[in-house]
């Protein structure tokens, strides 16, 4: 298991599918601990005034992982953050070596249905053209979401407030919040 405070950083990072709750959760866990939370979608929005789906259509996906990485390293001189990030952070090797550097990796593992009922405006998620091209892109990803996971936490057939719970309890059984 990996240590807790790394170069300084002690962020807990969420990182799952679309709809997997990460954005919920870092507030929740925020709200219960009196901790920070961000969002790195959140984080390039704020920075290019733009949508993340502006960004993908006017200057492509490519473009967005940059930025992407930029906000989480941006995030080097803080602490003790609770970190929601985009579902296809882990797209990018340099985002998940940020990651471990500056702290511990919650993966939040569900499956297609369970991003099905959660996202309520598939025109503001680039990432969902169709739930067949979502099907697909959670299979290509869940590996990377495993490998990136210094905890997995099953969500399937959870509530918000129960995944909330589930992961307070086990952040302070590892001492890490």
């Amino acid at each position: 298991m990996t240590s807790a405070v790394k170069r300084g950083c002690d962020h807990i990072f969420f990182v799952g599918f679309l709809g997997a709750g990460k954005s919920t959760l870092a507030r929740n866990l925020g709200r219960m601990f009196h901790r920070r939370f961000v969002d790195t979608d959140r984080l390039v929005e704020r920075k290019c005034g733009q949508t993340v789906s502006q960004i993908f259509e006017a200057e492509g996906e490519q473009r967005f992982r940059t930025l992407e990485t930029e906000a989480l390293e941006s995030l080097a001189s803080e602490r003790s953050l609770l970190v929601s990030c985009g579902g296809g952070v882990v797209e990018t090797p340099r985002n998940i070596e940020l990651i471990h550097e500056m702290g511990f990796c919650v993966y939040l593992e569900g499956d297609i249905g369970d991003s099905l009922r959660q996202i309520r405006r598939s025109d503001t998620r680039p990432d969902f053209r169709s739930a067949e091209h979502a099907a697909r892109l959670l299979e290509h990803r869940r590996p990377l979401y495993e490998s990136a996971a210094d905890l997995t936490v099953d969500i399937r057939g959870t509530s918000f407030t129960e995944v909330s719970y589930t992961v307070a309890e086990l952040l302070l059984e590892r001492g890490l919040i």
